[in-house]
């Protein structure tokens, strides 16, 4: 269900003191919450089918040239007399990178084949036997699209036999439930349940393991929070880790990991975004809050209600110099949903927020309004986007995937990156897979056996 641009909203839905939280135990309200929003689905479920959504052509179009017609007049002796079709063959068994660079340069009838996009499209079909893009963008550029399709497809060749695998159990004593990577994986971040975030060097796996784990933030002893920590982010150097004990902290990693700021919500942060600009956070009494981090205020609890900081162009005087830790300045806090916000991302336009109660919420960051709501049949809990695609994770294990069209999100497919589904590599756990990250040549993992699980496949 979508909820048309401009219309108004019951008032209720955004008054911060509309259903306030009674008081409780963090560690209780996060275990009910784990029980409750981590457990496996309910059988008998109905899901969407792909086929019931509008996909993107799986093969080329009749108005596409064929790569054939540019070749069928070659009639030289040699490679260039076999027909096209033979020809393609042949290319597929050569590097993506050397047919581009090197054979496109051999003469005019290999030219022609390799800068024809039908021969790519053609190409990434053989590769993925299945649809692919899910969703084909405008100009968009087939060559790099195989190149980096095949890099990640041979990193992972061999049902993951190639990758190192590094098993890191002695940072924590209780499960994993937030990983981040860092500086292009050469860091990582994990936070656990033992109430600590502790800050890795993945530059040395295979090294000793108290040369990998670098520290734990914080200053008290053991510990960097008061609760479960369940979300990171990052920003350059700096991150920040939010809790079940409803604060988020940030921590300065060019300064040896010092905390340089707090923040104090109504109830336990369950998801976090950070751009150089906004903090944004989702938390379990069904607000979304901004924080501009720019504008350190002097430690205080943060306002409650839809509010907006003091103007740097108003005659309100700046703060004080600070000399102590500072917490950013609360731009604005919301109650978008009627459950906790489970899923969050933001970008220079858009914050999108997914919840508990199966609903997807789009805002206008510039023009400080609600844009779509969308009811889907599970809820979602982790989300990527780049624009005009979101993609995300529900509780079902499906993949969705969304297009910005015209201003609007519009589900195109529920499933996996390819379908048919692929499975490339697996890994089998006896305990729970909380969360993964993967950036360059590394994956990351958190688990319920308190140890983080480190891929690092071939470069």
């Amino acid at each position: 269900m979508e909820l048309p641009l401009g219309q108004c909203h019951d008032s209720r839905s955004w008054d911060d003191d509309s259903d306030p939280e009674s008081e409780t135990d963090p560690d209780a309200q996060a275990e009910a919450y784990v029980a409750r929003v981590l457990s496996p689905p309910k059988s008998g479920l109905a899901f969407p089918r792909p086929s019931q959504l509008s996909t993107p052509a799986a093969s080329p179009s009749a108005s596409e040239p064929r790569a054939a017609s540019k070749v069928s007049a070659v009639r030289e002796p040699g490679l260039l007399s076999l027909p096209p079709e033979l020809l393609l063959e042949i290319c597929s068994y050569l590097d993506a990178r050397l047919v581009l660079h090197v054979l496109s340069r051999v003469c005019h009838a290999l030219r022609d084949l390799v800068y024809d996009r039908v021969t790519w499209r053609l190409r990434a079909l053989h590769r993925v036997r299945a649809p692919y893009p899910v969703v084909e963008e405008k100009n968009f550029d087939w060559p790099a699209a195989c190149i980096a399709l095949e890099e990640h497809l041979s990193r992972w060749a061999e049902d993951g036999r190639r990758a190192e695998y590094f098993c890191l159990a002695n940072g924590h004593l209780a499960a994993i439930d937030s990983v981040l990577l860092l500086q292009g994986g050469s860091l990582c971040l994990s936070g656990s349940r033992d109430r600590t975030v502790n800050l890795w060097d993945l530059r040395q796996l295979g090294t000793e393991p108290s040369q990998v784990l670098v520290k734990t933030l914080g200053t008290k002893r053991n510990s960097t929070h008061e609760g479960w920590v369940w979300s990171l982010a990052a920003q350059d150097h700096r991150v920040c880790s939010g809790s079940w004990d409803s604060t988020v902290k940030l921590w300065d990693l060019a300064a040896d990991g010092q905390q340089f700021g707090e923040i104090k919500t109504s109830s336990a942060v369950l998801c976090l975004s950070y751009l150089s600009d906004v903090l944004v956070t989702g938390t379990y009494d069904k607000k979304v809050a901004i924080y501009d981090p720019r504008d350190r205020m002097e430690t205080r609890d943060a306002p409650t209600g839809w509010e907006r900081g003091p103007s740097r162009g108003s005659d309100i005087p700046p703060p004080r110099p600070i000399t102590h830790e500072a917490s950013p300045a609360l731009l604005k806090c919301q109650q978008l949903h009627s459950r906790p916000v489970l899923a969050l991302m933001a970008d220079g336009q858009h914050i999108i927020s997914g919840s508990e109660d199966r609903t997807l919420v789009v805002v206008d960051r510039r023009a400080n309004r609600v844009l779509q709501r969308l009811q889907l049949d599970s809820y979602l809990l982790c989300m990527s986007y780049q624009e005009p695609q979101l993609w995300a994770g529900d509780n079902h294990g499906l993949l969705h995937v969304f297009v910005n069209r015209n201003g609007c999100l519009q589900l195109v497919r529920v499933h996996v990156p390819t379908d048919p589904p692929r499975t490339i590599c697996t890994r089998k756990y006896d305990s729970t897979l909380n969360r993964v990250c993967a950036e360059g040549n590394l994956v990351v993992a958190g688990s319920g056996d308190v140890s983080l699980e480190v891929w690092r496949l071939p470069a």
